[in-house]
């Protein structure tokens, strides 16, 4: 009789094994303090700690899908992955493509340069000053917000485009651009606060505006998939309010990096 139930119940447990639901999710992993590996080769970041505490929330397993940001939503939609955990920006022009849960962190921009080239790319009041641009070589990852926003402002800057954010600061340390506009919290985490950026500084207003930079950052999936939406809203809307989200962040900051409404 015992060998009878303990067999039935092994079965049943193999069963449910088999059937729990797997979401490969895809992001940079090169990305730090977001998503990267450490040096053990284990993923690791902000993104990563939410990742799994939704999968957590959901029940559901995890594989993750290392991608070059450039090609980040073309994999989504040929199915390489189920969902993008990524630092990604909710913008109307990436909703034309996918759908996004609910902001799991905020999204802003700002330029980062050298102390002693003292640019002057806004003027005092935090407008543009399109003149302190000239002759100015501004680095820029491709296929970002950053790009997407100086594209339109700044419409004749002198831009070098970057496939990797290591990269981008490799060559501003070597002098070959003379700013770059990136995440100023990864910006103040990875390089303004260590020796390296000794000699470098915040240039003008962290920017902000919502048709470029969205509402803030969230998983991306394909579109129709309204059911796991829910669930994963559900889930990151409980994370914001028993202050998972704010303990993922300040693992990294100092500060917490979620939207507060």
């Amino acid at each position: 009789m015992n060998v009878v139930v303990s067999s039935i119940v092994l079965s049943f447990m193999m069963a449910s094994l088999a059937s729990a639901e797997t979401l490969r999710v895809g992001m940079e992993c090169t990305y730090h303090p977001f998503n990267y590996r450490d040096s053990s080769g284990k993923l690791q970041g902000y993104d990563v700690d939410v990742a799994k505490e939704v999968a957590v929330r959901i029940g559901a397993e995890l594989t993750f899908v290392c991608q070059k940001w450039d090609g980040m939503i073309p994999a989504l939609l040929a199915n390489k992955f189920d969902i993008v955990v990524a630092s990604m920006s909710i913008t109307n022009k990436r909703k034309k493509k996918i759908d996004f849960s609910y902001p799991y962190r905020v999204s802003i921009g700002q330029f980062i340069g050298p102390k002693s080239k003292n640019l002057k790319l806004f003027n005092a009041d935090g407008s543009l000053n399109l003149k302190g641009f000239n002759g100015v070589r501004i680095g820029i990852e491709r296929a970002t917000t950053y790009s997407n926003w100086i594209e339109a402002k700044v419409p004749d800057a002198d831009i070098a485009f970057y496939d990797s954010n290591e990269a981008m600061y490799l060559d501003l340390k070597a002098g070959r651009v003379d700013a770059i506009m990136t995440n100023p919290m990864k910006a103040f985490l990875r390089f303004l606060s260590k020796p390296d950026g000794a000699g470098y500084e915040v240039v003008g207003p962290q920017l902000a505006e919502e048709e470029y930079f969205g509402i803030g950052v969230g998983i991306g999936m394909r579109k129709g998939n309204d059911a796991l939406m829910a669930r994963l809203d559900k889930a990151l809307k409980s994370m914001t309010k028993d202050g998972s989200l704010e303990r993922f962040a300040k693992k990294i900051f100092p500060f917490t990096i979620h939207p507060l409404d």
